[in-house]
């Protein structure tokens, strides 16, 4: 059995009920789990294999040659893309389940309808594995996070004395605020909210620690300057994103993949909803969402045509009230 994996990390998360669910039902089956991010699902006994997909072209031919020889006779396709269809055809994959659209219809075996009003895409990936008659009863993604003597927590920590990252003592906590995303900057808080927000938390004694891709590191520089917290943007690479959420007390996020991880790894996150719907992709588990009501949200848009009403809108006294909600409910 093979699974395509989505292209983005917080639907990769997002698919872990669905696929943890096959992987109980397959019963000494032996299972591949192929995406780009199939990487974060490692040491969750999930899956016999995980291929990491690349996104540039040239990798994917030589990693459907892998895929191929593991000699799956289904496949099941999470993305709606026409490629993944067709890669699962070159697989040797004889049924090839997925949703019929993207012209694609043509090329699996059993083609699902999106389901219509669109459902939350933890409920979208379950419709697909129940085709399967397999039923997902846990609708929540979790994850185990790594062991706090592992290495890869090891070397977060020393990622973190190197940015001067206060040690915890007592009571204080660390919080992560991560300012990017990957879908656009239709997603991300205005900088003087975030540069308030820190300031509010470090003045009660909580250590902020700025998070982000190498992309965001501009954006965090300058927050950074007006607030001195400490940052470890653009070193949190993939395959220290687990270890390093699970060493924090809680998560300020937009709707990014980071805030689904850490959600299923247990870490509070408060996630700040603008331009898209929570409906259909908020993460599940300890999670607040935040979001206000303005006439053209969610439009889905990548770049806000105007001025950014939705997010601009959310106050960081608001966002520190949810944070400490969240917090009082695990202390």
């Amino acid at each position: 059995m093979i699974v395509r994996l989505p292209n983005w990390l917080g639907d990769t998360v997002m698919a872990v009920p669905a696929v943890r669910a096959l992987r109980q039902a397959l019963d000494g089956g032996r299972l591949l789990l192929a995406g780009p991010w199939a990487a974060v699902l490692g040491g969750q006994a999930l899956a016999d294999v995980l291929v990491t997909y690349p996104r540039s072209w040239s990798g994917r031919l030589s990693t459907a040659d892998s895929v191929r020889s593991f000699g799956g006779d289904t496949a099941l396709l999470l993305p709606t893309s026409f490629e993944a269809a067709a890669s699962a055809l070159y697989w040797g994959a004889r049924r090839r389940i997925g949703f019929a659209v993207g012209g694609r219809r043509w090329l699996l075996t059993d083609s699902i309808e999106l389901p219509e009003p669109r459902l939350h895409q933890v409920d979208e990936y379950a419709r697909l594995v129940e085709r399967l008659g397999v039923a997902v009863d846990v609708r929540e993604p979790r994850l185990v996070p790594p062991d706090a003597a592992s290495p890869e927590r090891r070397r977060v920590r020393a990622l973190m004395r190197e940015a001067e990252v206060p040690e915890p003592a007592g009571a204080a906590r660390r919080v992560g605020v991560h300012l990017g995303a990957a879908y656009g900057s239709a997603k991300v808080w205005d900088s003087a909210r975030v540069v308030e927000l820190c300031r509010l938390l470090g003045a009660r004694g909580t250590t902020v620690l700025l998070l982000g891709a190498p992309s965001d590191v501009p954006a965090v520089e300058a927050v950074r300057r007006q607030t001195r917290a400490p940052s470890l943007a653009g070193r949190d690479g993939p395959e220290l994103l687990a270890p390093l959420l699970a060493e924090l007390d809680a998560l300020v996020s937009g709707d990014t993949g980071v805030a689904h991880l850490a959600a299923a790894l247990g870490t509070p996150v408060v996630v700040l909803f603008g331009p898209t719907d929570p409906r259909l992709t908020a993460p599940r588990g300890p999670v607040a969402v935040v979001r206000r009501d303005v006439p053209c949200a969610p439009c889905f848009y990548r770049t806000c045509p105007i001025d950014h009403p939705c997010m601009r809108a959310i106050e960081a006294s608001e966002v520190v009230e949810r944070l400490d909600a969240l917090l009082a409910v695990r202390a």
